[in-house]
């Protein structure tokens, strides 16, 4: 009975947990407007399709719970292929939020709190107001990073909720009066944008820093975090070079752990000198760095990555003091360290090489079985094709029938001719006519 009456009430509520996604058709273009929509662009046949879908329902039920104004749905993008190329859908699955005639991309990992704090923050507005110091400190405690534009009308304003609007999908932005700020926050003047993180917070200069948009999109991470696949080329995005100690945190040993404790200090005591150009952080393990530079890197270790150009750095004796970090970074501006990788010819071909042998190979360590079955099959065949021809005799009864059709009739009647002589016989005396007087008989 207990079976049962779970079975029932699956049933039941599957029906209300689905209902809270819709599925899109091609009329959703023209009633999308009204709402802001969270639509997920997805193709049947696509596994990370599948595996998002079960996060999907749960994003859906806790938007619609929450009371959130978000509608959550999915279209396919094979069926709906027309539509799907306007939202500017390239790859399976896209997570776009349609507000009015904006719509905005969804790069981040794709768990249901991640997900769900990108709804939130996307469709309400480019910039909230605080009106208050204790509104303020709620969100100094919430936010790991956040801007804050301080001050009454002016350009700057106007400037910071134009990019706001741009980059309100990475972060979040504010605005306050200077009465809602706290005794710590001394600014030397009005109006201004900052920035706070970090545990503390830095000041935009126009003549320093260069446009607004850039420093936001410099500043938009904090200045050392765990890096994972998701995050690494959106901290390529700041235009950054990205430093990482490659680390082994489930079984953290000395060395690991005195390696991320430099390149903390180097990130929090040498912002002035490494900041515009570095973005500091750690990984666990060693195999996605593995794949991107194709080559093993040891746990633990030091490198430096370009995401525009896919190069990369590493010092060339174990980095073990401050110092030696210090000059590592040093050496990589000035361009004094060597560089290797990059996108050039050699390493495109490199890089399809070396996806053919991990594919290979993880295909025999999941499966091996199957493994021997794919590629084992199709090389039998090729070795049978290929012995079948090498050992192949050839036909001489079929070469003199061709050498026979190659020839003209006078050739023919000479080898006849000398086949007789060679087998003792003498052609008759009509034969003989006929032979020295061709011509006459082709008349005739």
């Amino acid at each position: 009975m207990a079976l049962l009456t779970a079975v029932f009430s699956c049933l039941l509520l599957s029906p209300l947990l689905v209902a809270h996604v819709q599925d899109l058709d091609d009329m959703f273009k023209e009633n999308r407007m009204d709402d802001v929509w969270l639509v997920d662009f997805y193709a049947p046949w696509c596994g990370y399709c599948k595996k998002l879908e079960p996060v999907w329902q749960e994003v859906g039920a806790e938007l619609t719970h929450s009371g959130s104004p978000v509608r959550v749905g999915k279209m396919d993008a094979t069926a709906y292929s027309g539509m799907a190329s306007e939202f500017g859908v390239r790859g399976y699955p896209t997570i776009k939020l349609l507000k009015g005639e904006l719509a905005y991309n969804y790069k981040g990992p794709r768990t249901k709190d991640d997900i769900i704090e990108f709804a939130n923050r996307v469709a309400g507005p480019a910039v909230r107001s605080l009106p208050s110091r204790q509104m303020f400190e709620h969100v100094l405690k919430r936010h790991s990073v956040l801007f804050l534009y301080v001050g009454g009308e002016s350009p700057l304003k106007e400037k910071y909720i134009e990019v706001a609007a741009e980059l309100i999908v990475y972060t979040y932005f504010f605005s306050a009066s200077e009465d809602a700020l706290t005794e710590s926050v001394a600014l030397p003047e009005l109006p201004a944008v900052v920035v706070f993180k970090d545990g503390n917070y830095f000041t935009y200069d126009e003549y320093e820093d260069g446009s607004l948009s850039s420093w936001v999109n410099r500043e938009r991470f904090q200045s050392y975090l765990p890096i994972d696949g998701f995050t690494l080329y959106e901290l390529g995005e700041t235009g950054k070079l990205v430093a990482i100690a490659v680390t082994a945190e489930k079984d953290p040993t000395e060395k690991s752990i005195r390696l991320k404790g430099l390149i903390q200090r180097v990130a929090a005591e040498h912002r002035d000198q490494f900041n515009r150009d570095f973005q500091f952080g750690h990984m666990d393990g060693n195999d996605y760095i593995n794949s991107l530079i194709m080559s093993e890197v040891p746990v633990p270790s030091l490198l430096v990555l370009n995401t525009s150009n896919e190069q990369y750095f590493v010092p060339e004796e174990p980095v073990e003091s401050l110092e030696q970090m210090l000059m590592f970074f040093t050496s990589v501006l000035d361009g004094s360290a060597p560089a290797y990788g990059g996108d050039g010819i050699f390493q495109r071909i490199k890089r399809v090489a070396f996806d053919a042998r991990s594919t290979i190979m993880s295909v025999f360590r999941s499966s091996p079985l199957l493994g021997c079955f794919l590629f084992g099959l199709p090389l039998g065949v090729i070795s049978l094709m290929c012995y079948g021809i090498c050992t192949a005799e050839s036909d001489d009864g079929s070469e003199d029938a061709l050498k026979r059709e190659a020839l003209t009739d006078e050739e023919e009647e000479e080898e006849e001719e000398e086949e007789q002589r060679l087998a003792g016989g003498a052609p008759d005396t009509q034969d003989l006519g006929e032979l020295k007087n061709p011509s006459e008989k082709k008349v005739d």
